[in-house]
C-alpha cells in the first residue's frame, strides 16, 4: 500500500484513480496522519451475508446424529472408552 499527501492526491488524482482500478491500495495523508484510503470497490462475486447465514442454517439442517441417536447417547458412549 502506497501512501501520498492530500495535496499531491488532489493535483494526482485521476492518476490515482488508474491505479485503484488496478487493484492497489493508496492511504492519503494529511499533516503526515492518515485522513482516508482509496480502495478499489468490493468484489461483485462476493455474497452478501444473508445468503451466507442462509447457506450455513441449511447445511447445519443437514448434519444430523442419525435417526434414533441423541447427544446424550454420544457422551455415553464416550464415556464407556
Amino acid at each position: 500500500m502506497s501512501s501520498i499527501s492530500d495535496y499531491e492526491a488532489r493535483t494526482h488524482f485521476s492518476e490515482l484513480l488508474d491505479q485503484v482500478a488496478q487493484g492497489k491500495r493508496i492511504l492519503i495523508t494529511r499533516h503526515g496522519r492518515p485522513a482516508a484510503l482509496l480502495t478499489p470497490p468490493p468484489d461483485e462475486a462476493a455474497k452478501d451475508v444473508t445468503a451466507v447465514i442462509a447457506e450455513i442454517k441449511a447445511l447445519r439442517r443437514g448434519n444430523t446424529l442419525g435417526k434414533g441417536v441423541t447427544i446424550r447417547d454420544l457422551i455415553e458412549e464416550g464415556r464407556r472408552f
